[in-house]
């Protein structure tokens, strides 16, 4: 992974109408952080192994090249008629383009990706590549949806997920310092909980057992009181919060919720690399299916 001392914004773009949604979020933030922005197009040359030169990459043709240099210098002016002012640098990668982004970004970076578009072959999930991002990268990743909305707007409504781990625990951090950034932001904390039952739901109600709704809700209640404690400080106590604890499942109370939010921020646990298999189930389900940015945090993030 990349690392330098140097924070910026990365993004990737193909030339889609959903890259060029990630491009001016990109933009935006970056402008908003004073950092520059990296904009990554990948070109996904296939890799050939060779018993006697090792793994080789085939290189670009040149009509390969200028069309990925078409799509940067378009990426690029799109740039500069939103932000003038922003430090912009152009990057034509080899690889596919989950890697492209990753070995460029490291731990003090923000990744910005659109939900679709990213890659030349659609798998059965359009959204492969962001969900490969969110559970691999060391820096949060922000995936921007599908949108006819044309106005970028700052996350000063942001909604976290948490559930008591060190993963909601960072989510929840990062989502305080960003509501602290614009003036008048706030958080709503969302814990949604859903009690899986062993046996059919209709003859334990028959036979009078029901879920302990009570107790469940006073464990959320101290859950989240008790992380509020832990990661408020000076820099965000002055950000609103309120909180939201649902008898629901934990991605629909956060699709929801979030749907007159200008972010969704929740926890990764991923720690494979096997195409994002091995991220949070509620991080997945929320990724696929909001209508509003998400940023997925990674397990332990810098403090910005």
């Amino acid at each position: 992974m990349a690392e330098n001392g140097t924070p910026k914004v990365a993004v990737g773009v193909d030339g889609s109408a959903t890259a060029e949604r990630a491009l001016g979020w990109a933009a935006s933030e970056a402008a908003r952080r004073g950092w520059p922005l990296h904009v990554v197009h990948a070109l996904a040359m296939p890799l050939v192994m060779s018993v006697y030169a090792g793994p080789t990459r085939f290189p670009p043709s040149e009509e390969i090249t200028e069309q990925g240099q078409r799509v940067l210098s378009r990426a690029e002016a799109h740039v500069r008629e939103l932000e003038p002012d922003l430090v912009v640098e152009t990057v034509l990668a080899l690889e596919e383009p989950a890697k492209a982004l990753l070995k460029r970004t490291g731990s003090a970076d923000l990744l910005v990706a659109g939900s679709r578009g990213l890659g030349a072959a659609r798998s059965a999930l359009e959204s492969s590549v962001s969900v490969r991002l969110a559970a691999r990268a060391e820096c949060p990743v922000v995936v921007v949806p599908e949108s006819e909305a044309s106005v970028v707007t700052a996350p000063r409504r942001i909604v976290v997920g948490v559930d008591g781990s060190d993963y909601s625990r960072s989510a929840l951090d990062f989502a305080l310092r960003e509501a602290a950034r614009t003036e008048g932001g706030s958080v709503v904390v969302v814990h949604g909980w859903r009690v899986p039952l062993p046996f059919d739901s209709g003859e334990l109600a028959q036979s009078g057992w029901s879920p302990p709704n009570d107790l469940l809700d006073q464990r959320s209640q101290e859950m989240v009181s008790d992380m509020l404690a832990l990661v408020q400080d000076e820099e965000t106590r002055h950000v609103g919060v309120s909180v939201l604890r649902l008898d629901t499942d934990p991605a629909d109370a956060l699709v929801d919720t979030g749907a007159t939010a200008d972010m969704i921020v929740v926890g990764s646990r991923g720690r494979g690399s096997v195409r994002g298999l091995l991220l949070g189930s509620v991080s997945q389900g929320v990724l696929h299916r909001a209508t509003v940015p998400v940023t997925v945090l990674p397990r332990a993030i810098r403090k910005r």
